[in-house]
Formats: C-alpha cells, sequence, structure tokens
C-alpha cells in the first residue's frame, strides 16, 4: 500500500491530490505488468478501465478501414489513458493501445473511477486538467494533418526527436515514422531522401543528424 501510493504520489496528474484522495486511489488501483508488443485494449471493446503508466512506453493508435496505423501519442511514467470512455454514455475505448517495452500500469475499474471522480473534487479537477491538455494535443495533430504537407510533417518530427547535437539517437523505421505522421511508408521514404539530397540531414550509422536546422524549421511551416 505504502509503495503504492508513493508511486501515485509520483506521477503529475495526482501532484495536487489530497491524501485522503490519493488513499482512496491507492486502495482500488490494480497493478498490470505487459510484456513489450502486447495489447492493453482494442478500440471499440467496451471501456472497462482507466489506465496510468507506472513505467515503460505505451502508444496509443487508431487503425484505418485499410489497417494503417495512426498514432495518436506516446505516453511515458505518471501519464494515464482511457480516462475519458469511462465519462461517455456509450462507454467504448475510442482508440487502441499497445506496450513498446516492459510496461507496469494501474488501472482504476471504470465503477471505481467514476466513484472517485464524483465524490473527489481535486480528482475531478485533475482530470479536467488533463483533458484540456489532451484536446490541445489532439488539436496540433489534426492542424498538422490537415494543413501540413507530409514533407512539413516530417521535418517537424525531426526537429521534434533530434538531441542538442541534432543527432537522433533513437532509430526509427520508416513504418514507424508514417505512423507518427498519418501517411504511408513510401511517402516518408521520398521525403526523407529528397532532405538528404537537399543537405538538410544526413544518415551515420542507420541514425539520422540534423544538418540544415534552419531549412527544416522552414520545411515544415508548408
Amino acid at each position: 500500500m505504502l509503495k503504492k501510493l508513493d508511486s501515485l504520489r509520483k506521477m503529475a496528474l495526482f501532484t495536487h491530490l489530497t491524501d485522503a484522495t490519493l488513499r482512496q486511489l491507492a486502495e482500488v488501483a490494480i497493478q498490470r505488468k505487459y510484456a513489450p508488443e502486447e495489447i492493453i485494449l482494442f478500440e471499440g471493446d467496451p471501456c472497462e478501465a482507466a489506465c496510468w503508466v507506472v513505467s515503460g512506453v505505451v502508444r496509443i493508435y487508431r487503425l484505418s478501414p485499410e489497417g494503417r496505423e495512426q498514432v495518436l501519442v506516446q505516453l511515458g511514467e505518471g501519464q494515464s489513458f482511457n480516462t475519458v470512455p469511462p465519462l461517455r454514455p456509450e462507454g467504448i475505448n475510442r482508440a487502441s493501445a499497445r506496450t513498446l517495452t516492459d510496461t507496469v500500469l494501474y488501472l482504476v475499474q471504470k465503477e471505481d473511477y467514476l466513484r472517485l471522480v464524483r465524490t473527489c473534487p481535486d480528482l475531478a479537477y485533475a482530470v479536467l486538467e488533463n483533458f484540456a491538455e489532451r484536446l490541445e494535443h489532439l488539436t496540433r495533430l489534426v492542424e498538422n494533418l490537415a494543413l501540413h504537407s507530409v514533407r512539413g510533417r516530417l521535418a517537424r518530427f525531426l526537429l521534434d526527436q533530434a538531441e542538442d547535437q541534432g543527432e537522433i539517437t533513437r532509430g526509427w523505421t520508416q513504418d514507424e515514422i508514417a505512423a507518427h505522421l498519418g501517411t504511408v511508408r513510401d511517402m516518408v521514404g521520398r521525403a526523407l531522401r529528397s532532405f538528404i539530397d537537399g543537405g538538410l540531414v544526413r544518415k551515420e550509422r542507420n541514425r539520422l543528424v540534423l544538418i540544415d536546422r534552419e531549412g527544416l524549421e522552414n520545411e515544415a511551416k508548408f
């Protein structure tokens, strides 16, 4: 119980909760462990629980009718998902979730979650703040998909992933990048080749290094 309380206190969403609310959460939170690439929940299934990431990385995504994946967000330690469906009358999962690494979650069953939101004003306010952050994120995602080209979205993605020295240390595959950008692998490949040929990016040992940040910033505007 004490370990669970300490873990909950470290989560951004619960920073300002009272000890009484945290204890109630700890009493109902169920710990689950997952292996890498394990499905946590499927889009369209009945919602059973709200979820918090204790450790690991979780990808939230939706699939097109053709089976193409659109990544909505990747979540790490202290972040939450599936906190909206329990509050909706239809109560179904609006996206799928799977692990990318060994992952530990706290799950709060739908009935317990609804009871706590209704009876703990500090938790209700924290959930509302989280909703606002998610809305801003999804608004930016829609804007990027609707108003920016694949080249522009790829440029922004590379800028966001690069470290201070310009190196992208994670070895992203073109399929993974396409899933984040809402496009297909071939489009990513052509745009990336164009950036390399244009001297904006170079490839080193299967990793990318940004050479011309200003040029990529200009590309990201379109």
